[in-house]
């Protein structure tokens, strides 16, 4: 998030708690709620779902002791009931690597998902 709003990333660190940004991009408002990952929060998450039209899992790759955690909560979070994944059909993912650090592929990242929600937005009945 730092990054695609153009602030300084030398000190990138987790998120403690939350932080909530709104960004512009590409004519669109986004409402971003950064959400950390500390196993004391993870049961808020959930709290998060509900009129949500994207989700960006953040997984740093260079703490190799937090990757299995990092999978397993995410398989966690797909059986969440308030996401109903069994009974919709029409969500799509997308995994982009990218870094922070650099910028690189974060613009990527971000219009696939706008194209995504805009898609399911402008074509619903």
């Amino acid at each position: 998030m730092k990054k695609f709003n153009g602030e300084d990333v030398s000190t990138i660190s987790p998120t403690l708690g939350f932080n909530i940004k709104t960004l512009e991009h590409r004519g669109f408002k986004l409402n971003i709620w950064d959400v950390g990952g500390q196993k004391s929060l993870r049961s808020y998450w959930r709290n998060y779902f509900e009129s949500t039209d994207g989700l960006v899992w953040v997984v740093d790759s260079a703490d190799k002791l937090r990757l299995e955690d990092c999978r397993r909560e995410l398989s966690a979070l797909l059986l969440e009931e308030a996401l109903a994944l069994d009974d919709i059909k029409t969500h799509h993912w997308c995994i982009i690597g990218c870094s922070a650090m650099t910028g690189e592929n974060l613009l990527t990242g971000v219009d696939w998902l706008l194209d995504d929600i805009a898609a399911q937005i402008f074509t619903a009945d």
